[in-house]
Parts: C-alpha cells; sequence; structure tokens
C-alpha cells in the first residue's frame, strides 16, 4: 500500500493517535509533529489561538510530515493541505481506559506527565461522539480526492499498520 507524504491522524482523546502516529513515522520515515506538543507549555499553559494557527501554518507548508492531533477547530485547513486521512474512530470506553492508561506515564507527545484524570478530558472523550466526529465525516466528505482509512477498533489499526512497509 502507498501512502501519502501529508498525513493527519484525528481521533477522540486516548484514542491512541500518538501511538500510532509514532508507529507510523518510524515505518515510513516521514516527519512527525504531535499538536499537544504546539498547543501546550511545559507549566500547563498554552500558546494563543493566532499564534498556533501560525505553527499550523508553518508546518502545512512542509513537503512531507504526520500530524497527530484531533484539534477540531483547525481540522478544515490540516483537511486541505493532506493527502491521507487516519481517522480513529473508537468507542468512549476505548478511549476513556486510553486516557486512564496513560496517567502517571511520561510520552513524548505532550510536555508533562498527568498524574490524575484531567475532568477536561473525560468532558472531550465523552463529547467526542456527538460533537466531533460528525465535523470529522463532514470534511471527509468535502475532500473526495483525499486518501482515507477509518479505524473502528484497535486491531483493524494494528492490522493496517502491519501492513505498511518501512
Amino acid at each position: 500500500m502507498k501512502l501519502g507524504n501529508k498525513i493527519i491522524v484525528i481521533g477522540s482523546p486516548g484514542s491512541g493517535k500518538s501511538t500510532l502516529s509514532m508507529e507510523l513515522a518510524e515505518k515510513t520515515g516521514l516527519s512527525l509533529i504531535h499538536l499537544d506538543n504546539v498547543w501546550w507549555k511545559e507549566d500547563r499553559t498554552h500558546i494563543t489561538r493566532e499564534e498556533f494557527d501560525e505553527r499550523i501554518g508553518a508546518i502545512l507548508q512542509g513537503k512531507t510530515w504526520i500530524i497527530d492531533g484531533d484539534y477540531s477547530r483547525t481540522c478544515p485547513v490540516r483537511f486541505a493541505a493532506c493527502d491521507t486521512v487516519i481517522f480513529l474512530d473508537y468507542d468512549e470506553e476505548v478511549c476513556m481506559k486510553g486516557i486512564k492508561e496513560r496517567v502517571g506515564k511520561s510520552r513524548p507527545d505532550i510536555p508533562w506527565v498527568e498524574h490524575e484524570l484531567d475532568p477536561e478530558l473525560i468532558k472531550l472523550v465523552r463529547n467526542y461522539k456527538t460533537e466531533n466526529r460528525p465535523h470529522v465525516y463532514e470534511l471527509i466528505k468535502q475532500y473526495p480526492d483525499r486518501q482515507v482509512f477509518v479505524f473502528h477498533t484497535r486491531d483493524e489499526a494494528d492490522e493496517w499498520l502491519s501492513g505498511i512497509e518501512s
């Protein structure tokens, strides 16, 4: 299977976007950008929306990349720039388990260690299916020329990933 050179990986918090993106970057050699590292500072504050948009604009100018992160407000500009979309459309229970399992673990995709579940993150997971998911499917319809991979289970994504050649 031939993948594009400009890939976005989207889905609910806890779906495993970062893990899949890291494995995909390793297999393809494409540079990987974690949007959480663009948005957040180590002190758990974040940059302004304007600065975030500028940074995303600069990233999108690159010839090759994998961008990991949902950040729904910025999905339209990323869809317009990408050639490949990977959507982890998992059940709430799977994503809730994902955010619980990462508590206390150091991760390369966020500049701090979470020591407890963030209520805002729980809310994002609970509301994803009704608030974000329909928007993603609308964007998929708007860009029929994009290569799109939608996975409903971790096993589906893992099987697909195992078929990607280094």
